[in-house]
């Protein structure tokens, strides 16, 4: 039964006028805001996310500011867990590079010992190398 209604649907697509795109739809205005310097969605930043939606009307006698809202809190903590991540990292690749620079030099320090051992010339063979030198 699934093959003749596949068979029919590929018939109406194929004698359809329009076209069906499957590509998926960027962010209306993400070329504009990366060419002002915003960020890609009106969302991820900024003051209408991390500013707070409201605050005390009028003037409060003892000054208090809004209390922070749930999303703001939950950005900054995102936020402040990636920082510790991308820290741990750049400390990690740090030492990485640091490992490496250390295997290096005992890599050289090896193969100068290694041409140490090798046989020496002798005889006249020593002699030929000191006039060419």
């Amino acid at each position: 039964m699934a093959a003749p209604v596949r068979t029919w649907w590929c018939s109406v697509l194929r004698l359809s006028r329009k076209q069906f795109s499957t590509t998926c739809a960027a962010p209306i205005g993400e070329k504009w805001r990366k060419e002002h310097g915003l960020a890609r969605t009106g969302t991820e930043y900024g003051p209408l996310t991390d500013l707070p939606d409201w605050s005390y009307a009028g003037t409060c006698a003892d000054g208090r500011p809004a209390p922070p809202m749930k999303g703001y809190l939950r950005r900054r903590q995102q936020n402040e867990v990636l920082a510790r991540r991308i820290v741990m990292l750049s400390e990690e690749v740090d030492r990485g590079i640091e490992t490496w620079k250390k295997k290096q030099e005992g890599d050289k320090i090896k193969d100068i010992h290694k041409k140490s051992l090798l046989l020496k010339a002798k005889g006249k063979t020593l002699v030929k190398k000191k006039f060419q030198s």
